[in-house]
């Protein structure tokens, strides 16, 4: 992946990991909310789909809250960070995302996983997502994809982070 200084444009592979957990401001059901976000995905300027995982419906984490379902967008392309998520947070916005507290239920998350092999520590967005590592809704559906994925930091592909961590309660619809 190619990149320069600053918040300019990066060019490879994007992942965005995708879920929801509530009805979206049209009053789609999550299954539908996060295939309505697909497509606004596949408009974005600069990038192409270039697949689209199976969706799982997931436990929530904290439990308690109706169950998400997730997956994982790969995109390909050019994009600055800056303005790629500018574009994924008007995304939730249109689908009636309200940011309130940390984990609490949403019609629409859009959280951008990595971008190519870039690193940034500071600055929003963190690349590569501070927290996908540990996530099994998020890595399940990424190895769908691309299970040769290489983590930036950590060095190790998608599948063996995976394997390592512990269950969560997550079934393919």
């Amino acid at each position: 992946m190619c990149h320069t200084v600053n918040d300019t444009i990066l060019s490879g592979d994007v992942f965005v990991a995708i879920g929801a957990n509530l009805p979206d401001r049209q009053g789609r059901q999550p299954l539908a909310s996060v295939r309505a976000a697909v497509e606004a995905l596949r408009a974005l300027p600069g990038l192409r789909l270039a697949g689209v995982s199976p969706w799982y419906e997931t436990a929530p984490i904290p439990p308690g809250g109706p169950p998400y379902v997730n997956g994982v967008a790969w995109l390909v392309g050019e994009a600055s960070p800056a303005g790629l998520l500018g574009a994924l947070q008007a995304i939730e916005a249109r689908a009636g995302r309200v940011r309130s507290e940390p984990n609490a239920p949403r019609t629409l998350d859009l959280d951008i996983i990595a971008m190519g092999q870039t690193i940034r520590a500071t600055s929003d967005p963190i690349l590569p997502h501070p927290r996908a590592h540990l996530r099994r809704f998020v890595l399940q559906p990424l190895c769908d994809l691309r299970p040769d994925w290489v983590h930036p930091e950590l060095a190790r592909p998608a599948s063996t982070l995976l394997a390592e961590l512990p269950p969560q309660g997550i079934t393919r619809l």
